[in-house]
């Protein structure tokens, strides 16, 4: 694993409750990633997430954090896991709707290079729930291909697979969801810090914003599986399988996560 060397600062808009959000991120000498907001602290583990109901969270009886999972895949591109994050808000900055921003930082601030460690499965990890799949089995190499199923002419039926070769399309690609629902769901309390530069719109027709790649949206989607699976201390990165997710969301990841991190072995 990677240590950060110094500390750095972001802010911007918080996406789900539009109240400006700073994070202070500190190097640590204690193993895993633990948020301060309030003087409470959580750490960011999997057994610790309450909700995933349009994000992930994490909390306890004393704090909550919304929306770490484009964090944590940014943590988990950069092989980081020993952090201190101090929030001046309970949700985390959305920057620019992926985790590029975060990833630069994280570069920008220097990193002490540790010896990597790469991870095989003990037996296939197993999701089914209607239309909906995650499979991840073991192999001699890291396949990812996500298929997703939106009202949307782009992306109906349409699967991708992951080019680790061109990670930085998946650190730019942004949250996203349909236009015509936005009104709702800011009355709902969600989504109210959203805008052109950090979430793309689904229209009937296209997109409110010119693509960052190709299918950005399903790379928002594998850069979501990336973070959530980092909470079980899974870098898939890392990780030789072959991972099958259909239609899913961030509590198909969650849950699957939960199943994989007591099958994981370090390769010797």
């Amino acid at each position: 694993m990677n240590v950060m060397k110094k500390e750095i600062v972001l802010k911007s808009v918080a996406l789900m409750t539009g109240i400006d959000s700073e994070a202070k991120i500190c190097p640590s000498d204690n193993k895993g990633i633990r948020f301060h907001f309030n003087g409470k602290t959580i750490e960011a583990h999997i057994d610790n997430v309450v909700s995933t109901q349009h994000c992930t969270v994490i909390g306890n009886s004393d704090v909550k954090i919304m929306l770490i999972e484009h964090f944590m895949a940014a943590c988990a591109i950069c092989n980081i896991n020993s952090l201190d994050v101090y929030l001046s808000h309970y949700e985390l900055p959305i920057l620019d709707g992926g985790a590029k921003m975060w990833v630069e930082a994280f570069k920008n601030a220097g990193m002490c290079k540790a010896c990597n460690k790469t991870y095989v499965l003990k037996e296939p990890v197993m999701y089914q729930n209607g239309k909906t799949h995650l499979i991840v089995l073991p192999s001699d190499s890291l396949n990812v291909t996500y298929a997703v199923n939106f009202r949307h002419k782009d992306l109906k039926n349409r699967w991708i697979a992951l080019d680790t070769s061109k990670l930085d399309e998946y650190t730019e690609a942004r949250t996203f969801g349909y236009l015509n629902e936005l009104e709702m769901l800011q009355k709902a309390g969600y989504g109210r810090g959203a805008s052109l530069e950090n979430t793309l719109g689904l229209t009937d027709d296209g997109y409110t914003s010119e693509l960052k790649s190709d299918f950005e949206p399903i790379k928002h989607k594998i850069l979501d599986l990336i973070g959530d699976f980092y909470l079980a201390g899974c870098n898939i990165l890392n990780l030789k399988a072959d991972i099958i997710v259909k239609e899913a969301g961030h509590t198909v990841h969650i849950t699957a996560a939960k199943q994989i991190k007591d099958k994981l072995i370090m390769e010797e």
